[in-house]
């Protein structure tokens, strides 16, 4: 029997931190559970999750009405090994040593539920490809 491996550590970041970064921060805890630790931050936080994202994510089983958006800080990057951009450009801190991926997503932003969907989807695509890229 092997040791217990490092468990992995994604972080996703969005400016608000109230579409983008929330639905795959949630499809990943959902998808990978105690496996994977999940955070999600903006750079520039919103006072509320998108409601249109909130909904779109109810609609897959998913319950993200008591998520609150956060702020992204430097110990947040620190301790994670994967930290994945969804157009916060620049604002990102960068250290050494992490893995970094850019997804390209549009932002959910003042859309409405039917315009969140697609978005969800991708998301949910690319979180199940990475779950199992960290599995292997």
């Amino acid at each position: 029997m092997s040791a217990p491996s490092h468990r992995p550590s994604v972080l996703f970041v969005c400016v608000h931190n109230a579409g983008r970064s929330q639905m795959a921060a949630a499809f990943l805890a959902h998808l990978a559970g105690d496996r994977v630790a999940v955070r999600s931050a903006g750079s520039t936080p919103a006072d509320t999750v998108n409601p249109a994202v909130v909904e779109a994510m109810k609609e897959v089983g998913i319950d993200i009405s008591a998520e609150t958006p956060k702020v992204l800080t430097a110990d947040a990057v620190r301790a994670s090994d994967v930290v994945i951009t969804m157009g916060c450009g620049d604002t990102c801190p960068v250290f050494p040593g992490k893995r970094y991926l850019d997804w390209q997503l549009d932002d959910p932003a003042g859309q409405g539920v039917d315009a969140v969907r697609p978005i969800r989807d991708e998301i949910e695509r690319r979180i199940r490809e990475l779950v199992n890229e960290l599995a292997a």
